[in-house]
């Protein structure tokens, strides 16, 4: 097999990415555009999701394929700001022709970002369209940015214990293979680094000089559901291979294995946790080959998500423990 070579998302063509935020209010919504369309799948392993058009990626659904996909803070209010997607793709006339009008498809899922700072404010309308304003920039972008402005990780005892984390890109090329991810990770668990014991971010001890096992906190705490649905890690795998709904489904459940190697636990009730899977390209390939790499750059994605963080809103990040 060709040697992994690490690039940038942005080097994968037929999509554009944007950023939009309120870093005083500590919420934001990052946007995915496929302006020729993109075949997708998703896997949702969480009990809590806040979602959108999530069943027109099943394989028995009659759609074919998506125009823009949406990651957001603001919780289920934050799915608003996908009517500023829409907007900005009918006038870039992007979507799919029913008879005489254009209707653009736009998938997405937002975190629960509303305890960080202000549960007033939420990306709406006008964030979305800002969100895609950016994307024509194109520029990779990680840490405290997007929906990843608001994101937190380590809550399983409050916020009072958590650390800042963000959103994090990371894509490789295999031959003319490329495979990429983007992921907002706000998780009620820790993070770890890939396929190790080691914990970079999660919950804080009580001095807050030092980080404790939030698996173990899971097992002896009597009342979990107090915390329901306060936390999501959610990202999009990128592909230039060519492969059809099914297919991207399964990439997608094979990428969710990704965030099992890095965040402990997960895919709790809490967690909404959802993992799309997007096709843009024609390189032939498999789902097996596509996911078995998703799964490793997914989870490289959740660990520079939470290098690139930087503390804020009282919120220390995982640089501030490096020794």
């Amino acid at each position: 097999m060709s040697e992994w070579k690490e690039i940038s998302l942005h080097d994968i063509k037929n999509i554009q990415i944007g950023h939009a935020d309120d870093e005083d209010n500590a919420t934001g919504c990052t946007v995915i555009i496929a302006k020729k369309g993109a075949v997708c799948g998703v896997d949702v392993r969480g009990g809590g999701p806040a979602s959108r058009e999530t069943e027109l990626l099943n394989p028995l659904a009659s759609n074919n394929g998506i125009h823009g996909l949406l990651l957001s803070g603001g919780s289920a209010y934050g799915l608003d700001s996908a009517a500023g997607v829409m907007q900005y793709l009918e006038e870039h006339k992007i979507g799919l022709k029913v008879k005489d009008a254009l209707v653009p498809i736009v998938v997405g899922s937002c975190i629960f970002d509303l305890g960080c700072v202000n549960s007033q404010v939420r990306p709406d309308k006008k964030m979305g369209y800002a969100a895609c304003k950016d994307s024509e920039n194109n520029k990779e972008k990680n840490g405290n940015v997007g929906a990843g402005m608001g994101a937190t990780v380590g809550k399983i005892l409050g916020n009072n214990r958590a650390m800042k984390s963000g959103i994090g890109c990371y894509a490789l090329q295999v031959g003319r293979l490329q495979v990429g991810a983007i992921v907002v990770v706000n998780a009620i668990g820790d993070v770890f680094e890939m396929d190790s014991q080691k914990q970079i971010a999660g919950l804080l001890n009580k001095k807050k000089d030092g980080m404790i096992n939030s698996e173990i906190e899971a097992v002896k705490l009597l009342q979990l559901a107090s915390h329901f649905s306060l936390n999501t890690t959610i990202g999009a795998i990128v592909t230039n291979a060519k492969l059809d709904k099914a297919s991207m489904n399964k990439v997608a459940a094979m990428a969710s294995n990704g965030i099992a190697r890095t965040i402990r636990p997960v895919n709790t009730s809490m967690d909404g946790d959802s993992v799309y899977a997007m096709s843009v390209g024609n390189v032939k390939s498999s789902a097996d080959v596509v996911g078995t790499l998703a799964a490793h750059i997914l989870a490289k994605a959740i660990n520079k998500a939470v290098w690139e963080a930087d503390t804020k809103y009282g919120y220390p990040c995982a640089k501030d423990f490096i020794k």
